[in-house]
């Protein structure tokens, strides 16, 4: 038996305890900052503008009026919508109503949905040319780096958020989470994840090989939120 084979056959009859698994939630926790829901807020607001993104707050029952009046102060005719999703059946609801001052007199000035319904094979050329905007509701959010966390499904495919040049998201204020880890063990992401799981933390970006940081370079070249308060307003 040559030294190698010596060698080899030692180091596969030897037994080596695994090193013991670390305390992953001790550290993370030791480390937190253990702040209250208003404080997570603001936290996320603060890092989401730093990175160039609007936030604004609204209500369950106010949101549609808010997106209706961001969408015609920037002079958006469509807003892509995914299928059978609570919050665009709400938005079509507003805007199909009875007409109001809330939402202009005039029919054609309204804000038009489109249903994300079909194969992007079957519509890529309106999907990348004619779309204005798309619309997608947060799963979540992380305060201690200003990230919405999207879980993309067959209702809301990822393309609606990474194709439209503008993109508004809706998030439940009480779903802000102080950290990634927090997140997940809340969640409990190990039972489970999408094919992607999109984490957002401002408008689409990129540097050259200058260093010089440029916003809408790919991308959403805007990013919207609207902040959904329970209490009817800011927390």
């Amino acid at each position: 038996m040559s030294a190698r084979d010596r060698i080899l056959s030692k180091l596969r009859t030897t037994q080596i305890p695994p090193p013991p698994l670390p305390d992953v939630a001790a550290w993370f926790d030791s480390r937190r900052r253990h702040e209250n829901l208003p404080q997570r807020v603001a936290r996320l607001r603060a890092s989401l503008e730093a990175a160039h993104a609007e936030v604004h707050d609204a209500t369950y029952a106010d949101w549609p009026v808010l997106l209706q009046r961001i969408a015609a102060a920037k002079r958006l005719n469509n807003l892509l919508i995914g299928t059978d999703t609570p919050h665009g059946e709400s938005l079509e609801a507003a805007l199909s109503a009875p007409m109001s001052a809330q939402f202009g007199s005039d029919p054609a000035q309204r804000l038009r949905l489109v249903r994300y319904d079909a194969k992007v094979e079957t519509w890529r050329r309106e999907l990348f040319e004619g779309i204005d905007a798309g619309l997608t509701q947060a799963r979540s959010a992380i305060a201690q780096t200003g990230t919405l966390v999207l879980w993309p499904d067959a209702r809301e495919p990822r393309l609606l958020s990474l194709v439209p040049p503008v993109h508004f998201v809706l998030l439940d204020t009480a779903m802000i989470h102080a950290d990634l880890h927090a997140a997940m063990v809340a969640e409990d992401w190990k039972a489970g994840l999408p094919a992607n799981a999109l984490l957002i933390s401002g408008p689409s970006k990129t540097a050259d090989i200058q260093q010089t940081l440029a916003y809408g370079a790919h991308g959403p070249k805007e990013l919207i939120v609207i902040l959904l308060h329970a209490l009817g307003g800011p927390s």
